[in-house]
């Protein structure tokens, strides 16, 4: 019996809303706590700080660099479908890291493998919330944010917990019986009534039988759909964020990755360093939705963009006062100040690329800065423990963390205030050559006030209507 499509804003949709908050929880919240077992692995294998961060460095940046080819999938087989995908190969992924005896083996496994598949699980249990929510996307997008603040509080106390009883190898294990949830959740996503949500039913393509000409057309069909280059090159305010973003995050995720080894380096016991990553989510779980509601508000339109750079100047200078001390007190102070600019730079990030970008083409821009930003996610980490290496003072980790911060907000700020200057300046001269245009069209002449010269004009109703 053919199953009956569920009708958007109706009840069904409150359901979808906490199945996507969970997989978000599951996907998006595990990566702060790959740091609790950042000793433990370097023990394990003998390896470096650098070679040891390459593991969640390749995590976090598959799991956002995926962005392309799970719109692929969404398109070919409904959001249901890839997010039981995701979740299968993020659950193998773990199950097989715990086998794991080098660590290129792990970056494989727990880095690859498990980095795409919560990439397919959370985007598309982003992605479908558009298609049951019309009136309310801005209230479920943030309600469903609270996950991701959910699963930063819980994933430390969980793996610490674990580690403990377990061992990292145990732990690994029972983390793909945890992530194997997001197949539950992917259940739940029935398809929606909506003549926008993604075509499931169709059979597989014929083959092709183009020339070579024609298959390299549509892959640059394919590559222009899915990565936006021409606005990479045209539109300048894209160009800024994307730059700006690509190089806040060389500094962005380092407190996840070290803040726990560096309060154990410090004397301060291992259940209250992973407590003070729980603290952060625990923090944004109430902080994160604010700002995304108020982001959302047409108030602040005009200036999302440097709202988002003063969070990245704020998320940069509270990196200062983590370097500067290494007390227990003090970090709690720092996490919860680190939580606010946080929960800033994850509402706006993405309110501000709608801004810059025509939304007929926001999904493609979408991509190409996901897979932009994951090339800074995967070397961000690994620069991070080289200059740990050689240093072998955490300090300046966060030291190098609030340079990346604080320059990429300047960058940004600056360069949007340079951007809005020119805009301004260009619209009379734009409206002047619409006048003339349009009075020349019509041979109209009228006599300049400042000049005995006659010029061409026309009637202001062609100017300004919108």
């Amino acid at each position: 019996m053919p199953q009956v499509p569920e009708r958007a804003e109706g009840c069904w949709a409150w359901v979808v809303l906490l199945a996507s908050l969970v997989t978000q929880g599951l996907t998006l919240g595990f990566p702060t706590c790959t740091g609790i077992f950042f000793t433990e692995l370097q023990h394990e294998f003998q390896a470096s700080n650098s070679e040891t961060s390459w593991f969640p460095s390749i995590l976090t940046a598959m799991l956002h660099a995926g962005g392309p080819l799970c719109s692929i999938l969404v398109g070919r087989f409904g959001c249901r479908v890839t997010v039981m995908l995701g979740g299968a190969l993020a659950s193998l992924g773990m199950v097989a890291s715990s086998f794991c005896h080098t660590l290129s083996q792990l970056y494989l496994t727990a880095g690859f493998i498990t980095g795409l598949g919560m990439c397919f699980s959370f985007q598309s249990s982003i992605t479908v919330l558009g298609f049951y929510f019309s009136r309310h996307r801005a209230l479920a997008n943030a309600l469903a944010s609270v996950g991701v603040s959910l699963g930063i509080t819980l994933w430390p106390l969980l793996s610490r917990y674990l580690l403990e009883n377990l061992g990292w190898r145990g732990t690994f294990l029972i983390f793909g019986g945890v992530l194997l949830h997001c197949c539950v959740c992917g259940a739940i996503l029935r398809p929606v009534a909506t003549s926008t949500a993604p075509e499931t039913k169709e059979g597989p393509p014929p083959p092709s039988k183009t020339s070579s000409p024609g298959c390299l057309a549509a892959c640059g069909a394919a590559i222009q759909r899915h990565l936006a280059f021409d606005i990479l090159r045209h539109n300048a305010g894209y160009r800024v964020f994307t730059l700006g973003v690509m190089w806040m995050i060389l500094g962005f995720p380092l407190p996840h990755v070290f803040l726990v080894p560096y309060a154990t380096r410090h004397g301060v016991d291992e259940h209250k360093a992973a407590l003070l990553i729980s603290i952060i989510g625990f923090s944004n779980i109430f902080l994160r939705p604010v700002a995304g509601l108020l982001a959302g508000r047409r108030d602040f339109a005009g200036h999302r963009k440097y709202l988002f750079s003063l969070a990245a100047l704020l998320n940069g200078l509270t990196n200062l006062v983590c370097a500067a001390s290494a007390d227990f007190r003090v970090l709690v102070v720092y996490c919860l100040v680190y939580s606010v600019s946080m929960s800033g730079i994850g509402a706006l990030l993405f309110q501000v690329l709608m801004d810059i970008v025509p939304m007929d083409r926001f999904s493609s821009a979408l991509g190409l800065f996901t897979i932009l930003e994951s090339i800074s996610i995967l070397t961000s980490p690994p620069l991070a423990g080289l200059l740990l290496d050689t240093t072998n003072n955490f300090s300046y980790v966060f030291y190098m963390s609030s340079f990346f911060l604080i320059s990429a907000a300047l960058f940004m700020g600056g360069s949007f205030c340079v951007l809005q200057k020119k805009e301004r300046q260009g619209r009379p001269a734009e409206a002047e050559g619409a006048i003339t245009e349009v009075a020349s069209e019509r041979g109209l002449t009228v006599e300049d006030p400042r000049s005995s010269e006659k010029q061409l004009y026309t009637e202001i109703t062609y100017v300004t209507s919108v």
